[in-house]
């Protein structure tokens, strides 16, 4: 039988062959890792043997290191004695410890592996440990036992992502989440971040930076310890409590989850930790990331599909995350990395550059999530636009829910790096917003903590630039500042309506945060001035941030109001290249842009799709928005014939520049 995918894209039949090889590589490694019966629920369960496990008679410590010749632990329950308590070989290179009595090991004490390989010995990170923390003194990583005597109480036993509801997320990061100058905590985000993001109307949270990682300003991107929560921001138990709490808020929580490199370090990452290259990674070159100075898995090792997935089904299971991000996906699919590739042609996802082990690794990773929460999200970060990456696994695609919209926010700041105002092309807008893979959902744009760190701008910094320092006041009338007022909202109001069936926002972008990220290093003084969040801008009533605050949430409001995000009626009534006006309608309401920087239209002749009677129901140009009122939502528009339009049906309307208006057929 045909795969589907070919009936949704046509064009894909050519590749008919690299598509069934796909197929036949997914069920035959399934087969081999499940046999008859089970499932990747049951299967991906490493977490719940590897590792350190409280049983009644006593500890169990268990390692996979193929390589190694022996094991020790040690830490502070044997005041780091190397010898005293060796771990015994079993079959396929695991090894196991047991040591007898309940308070064998205690919570919170610290401790680390031996590992010997030859004449090597190295004392690591134990690789299934839940916690890792850092000596204040050495600045040495070590783990910690995590068993408290009173285990966490969730709450949230109703939570569910309905299929109806609109996905909004919130990106954040919990470190730099808080306006002092320091790191901010898993409860201070609670307390502080979480309301926000319940009255800025956002339903989901994308939580950055969550994996151990050793290097603060790495972002979260290069993972050290993949089953533990960083401990930069508090205990695992703060973690549950901020997940908790936020689907008591009717929030989903995803997480950032980075499964396509892994830091290289030694003494905290997992390299090497049997002494071996190619324990987790390829061997050689090929286990080298040239642009990111990372590892990178070798996918296809059925013990490193376990490793993973196990991965994958922990912070589902133990943190209760409703699903997941995957970082870098782009740079798994292909062997040259997506690095200098111009994806503009459909053999580049064909060719032999193509890792196959690593599309059946998402695949699998899929399919799992949806076993476990079948209510559960993933979003690909994958700028190629592979073909089938939003399709369900069994017409020929990866199962992924959501790809990133990853052009959308490359076309705003081209569009604002080369052209004048006057020489923006609605047409080739338009064709960026709109164009996606047939029956493949995305999450649209306009910036990303992509566009807020050093070395780029975000579309506010952008905008003003230096103006935003000295002119934010509302009592200032500065042509720059209104300029950036009313450009930023319509590019984010056109993301939000035009570039996918769900929409993202940085932390603080919704009201154009002024300065960049930073994170403290050597080349700032350490500084921790760029590595936080000004809220008090957004929420000082006398600053024109307010203003990009308000409308923000006002057309978040509005859209959930009206389902306008997912909404599969989009159709285009008037692109205006001279006029600079875009004209469309979508979840039944019209939306008209005038986009020009100076030409207002007394009696813009606007087509709509159907006749009777239209009265405005939102625009840009509220006062609480920073606009001039120009707009009377009272007014009942009658259309009639408009000649300018060779007898299609519509009506004049009055179109500021630089406005948004949405019209509702009564």
């Amino acid at each position: 039988m045909e795969l589907k995918i070919f009936e949704i894209d046509p064009y894909l039949r050519p590749y008919a062959g690299d598509l069934q090889m796909r197929m036949n590589r997914y069920h035959g490694i399934r087969r081999t890792l499940l046999g008859k019966g089970r499932s990747f629920k049951t299967f991906a369960n490493g977490h719940h043997y590897f590792g350190f496990h409280k049983k009644k008679e006593g500890w169990y410590y268990r390692e996979w290191a193929p390589a190694a010749d022996a094991l020790f632990l040690m830490g502070d329950f044997n005041d780091w004695n190397p010898d005293s308590h060796p771990l015994h070989r079993g079959e396929d290179g695991s090894w196991e410890l047991f040591l007898p009595g309940a308070n064998a090991l205690q919570h919170e004490q610290r401790v680390k592996v031996r590992v010997v390989t030859g004449e090597r010995s190295q004392d690591r990170i134990p690789l299934y440990i839940r916690r890792a923390v850092q000596d204040q003194t050495t600045w040495d990583y070590a783990g910690q036992i995590w068993e408290p005597e009173r285990k966490f109480k969730w709450t949230d036993e109703s939570f569910r992502i309905e299929d109806e509801r609109p996905l909004l997320i919130y990106e954040a990061h919990v470190g730099m989440a808080q306006e002092k100058y320091g790191i901010g905590t898993y409860t201070e985000f609670k307390e502080t971040v979480l309301p926000r993001v319940k009255k800025a109307g956002y339903n989901t949270i994308q939580l950055m930076a969550i994996m151990e990682h050793p290097y603060y300003a790495s972002f979260g991107y290069q993972v050290s310890n993949f089953f533990a929560a960083s401990s930069r921001f508090g205990t695992p138990d703060e973690l549950k409590d901020l997940i908790n709490t936020a689907h008591s808020l009717g929030i989903a929580v995803l997480l950032d989850i980075v499964h396509s490199h892994a830091v290289k370090n030694l003494n905290e990452g997992i390299n090497e930790f049997d002494g071996s290259d190619h324990q987790f990674f390829h061997a050689g070159a090929r286990g080298n990331h040239p642009a990111w100075d990372s590892k990178l898995f070798n996918y296809g090792k059925h013990e490193v599909l376990h490793f993973l997935l196990s991965n994958v089904k922990f912070w589902l299971e133990e943190y209760h995350f409703d699903g997941f991000r995957f970082d870098g996906v782009t740079s798994m699919l292909y062997h040259h990395s997506g690095l200098g590739v111009a994806f503009n042609a459909y053999d580049k996802y064909f060719s032999m550059d193509t890792d196959l082990d690593a599309v059946t690794y998402l695949q699998f990773a899929n399919e799992l999530i949806k076993e476990i929460r079948p209510d559960a999200i993933s979003v690909a970060e994958d700028m190629s636009g592979m073909p089938g990456m939003c399709l369900p696994i069994e017409y020929g695609g990866i199962g992924f829910d959501y790809r990133l919209s990853m052009g959308v926010p490359d076309m705003w700041i081209k569009t604002l790096k080369e052209k004048s105002d006057e020489q923006w092309d609605l047409w080739s807008i338009w064709h960026e917003l709109t164009t996606r893979r047939p029956q493949e959902k995305n999450v649209g744009y306009a910036e990303s903590h992509d566009q807020a760190l050093v070395g780029d701008k975000t579309i506010m910094f952008w905008l003003a630039d230096k103006a935003m320092y000295w002119h934010m006041a509302k009592d200032q009338n500065n042509m720059e500042i209104y300029r950036a007022i009313a450009l930023h909202k319509l590019i984010r109001f056109l993301s939000l309506t035009l570039a996918g069936e769900g929409y993202l926002n940085f932390m603080g972008n919704e009201f154009g945060h002024p300065e960049w990220i930073d994170f403290p290093r050597e080349g700032n003084n350490h500084s921790f001035h760029y590595a936080r969040r000004q809220w008090d801008l957004g929420d000082a009533d006398y600053l024109q941030y307010s203003y990009l605050k308000e409308f923000d949430r006002g057309m978040i409001e509005f859209v959930k109001a009206n389902g306008v995000v997912g909404a599969q009626d989009l159709q285009s009534l008037w692109i205006g290249q001279n006029e600079k006006v875009l004209a469309f309608r979508k979840g039944g309401l019209v939306f008209v842009l005038n986009l020009h920087p100076y030409e207002s239209y007394t009696q813009f002749a606007l087509p709509v799709p159907e006749g009777g009677q239209y009265q405005v129901v939102f625009h840009s140009d509220e006062t609480e928005y920073g606009g001039n009122s120009r707009i009377d939502k009272s007014y009942v528009y009658h259309t009639g014939v408009l000649q300018e339009h060779y007898g299609a049906q519509g009506f004049p309307i009055y179109l500021p520049s630089r406005t948004a208006v949405v019209l509702q057929r009564l």
